[in-house]
C-alpha cells in the first residue's frame, strides 16, 4: 500500500516560480513536487496493471470502474474523475468509436475484437497522476492493431523530445507528422494540460503543430501528452450525456497518456509502468 508522504501543505511549498509563455500562466515545481508526482504516477500505472487481467470478452465496463475505484481507495488515494464537473465515474472507459470521455456502464460489454481506452486519474497526497492505455478484447482487425502501436509511437516519440528549451510546438509536429503518414489523423478537439496539485492547469498541449512554436518548455513543468488519432477523419462530436466524445464518421479511435515532468536534461514519465 502507498506510504503517505512527508511533504509540505501549502501549494506554494511546491512551486519555485510561476512563469508566462505564449500567453500562458505555468507553474514551475520543486523537487518535493517531482516526489509528489513521482508517487501519484506510479499508483496511476499501478491501477492499469491491475485491471489488465480483468479486460477480458465478457466484463463491463462498470466492473472495470468498481475495480479501479476499489484499488485507488484501498491505496490512500481518491479517484480524481468521480464527480468531477459531475462526471458521474471513477475511470473514462472508451470502446471502438468513442475518442474519449466514455462513462463505464453495466450495460457495455466487451466483445472480442472491441479495442478499449482505459483512463485513470488518482489524486495521491494532493497530486494527480493521470494516464491511459489501450486494450484489445482477443484477437482486433490489422486496422485496429496498427493504430493501436502508431498512437503508442507517436506518443513516444513526442515524449523523446522533451526537454528545456524544445517547444510544444514541437512536439504537436512530432505527433501528426508521423500519425497522418501512417495513413490517420489527429484529433484537434482536445489536448493534453499541465497538472500537479490541480487536475487541469496550463500549459495547454495540442497534438499538432509547428517545430520551434508555442510554449517553450523549462525545467518544472508538468503536463500530460495524450494523442487520441482517428482511423478516418478527424472529426467529433459529443454525445447527449455531455462526456462521451465520438468520430463523427464512427471508425476506430485510439488514445495513450502519460505524465511527465521536465527535468534539466530531458524528461521524467511520471506513469511508466
Amino acid at each position: 500500500m502507498t506510504q503517505a508522504l512527508q511533504t509540505p501543505t501549502t501549494p506554494q511549498d511546491f512551486i519555485t516560480k510561476t512563469i508566462t509563455s505564449d500567453g500562458q500562466e505555468i507553474r514551475l515545481h520543486n523537487k518535493a513536487a517531482f516526489d509528489g508526482m513521482r508517487a501519484a504516477g506510479r499508483l496511476a500505472s499501478q491501477t492499469l496493471d491491475y485491471i489488465t487481467p480483468f479486460v477480458e470478452e465478457g466484463v463491463s465496463t462498470e466492473k472495470l470502474d468498481q475495480l479501479c475505484h476499489d484499488f485507488t481507495i484501498k491505496h490512500n488515494a481518491t479517484p480524481a474523475p468521480l464527480n468531477y464537473r459531475g462526471y458521474p465515474k471513477s475511470i473514462c472507459t472508451s470502446v471502438n468509436h468513442v475518442v474519449c470521455h466514455g462513462i463505464p456502464s453495466p450495460t457495455k460489454i466487451l466483445k472480442k475484437g472491441d479495442i478499449l481506452n482505459v483512463d485513470v486519474t488518482v489524486i495521491l497526497n494532493g497530486f494527480y497522476g493521470d494516464t491511459s492505455r489501450m486494450f484489445k478484447i482477443g484477437k482486433v482487425s490489422n486496422l485496429a492493431s496498427k493504430l493501436i502501436d502508431v498512437t503508442y509511437d507517436s506518443l513516444m516519440r513526442a515524449i523523446d523530445l522533451v526537454k528545456p528549451g524544445a517547444t510544444l510546438g514541437d512536439i504537436g509536429h512530432a505527433i501528426q507528422i508521423y500519425a497522418e503518414s501512417q495513413g490517420f489523423s489527429i484529433v484537434k478537439e482536445f489536448c493534453g494540460h499541465g497538472l500537479g496539485l490541480v487536475f487541469h492547469d496550463a500549459p495547454e498541449v495540442v497534438h499538432f503543430g509547428t517545430p520551434g512554436t508555442g510554449v517553450v518548455l523549462e525545467e518544472g513543468m508538468f503536463f500530460t501528452i495524450e494523442p487520441m488519432i482517428n482511423a478516418g477523419k478527424p472529426g467529433t462530436k459529443t454525445l447527449s450525456d455531455g462526456w462521451t466524445a465520438v468520430t463523427r464518421d464512427k471508425t476506430l479511435s485510439a488514445q495513450f497518456e502519460h505524465s511527465l515532468g521536465v527535468t534539466a536534461t530531458g524528461v521524467e514519465i511520471f506513469t511508466r509502468s
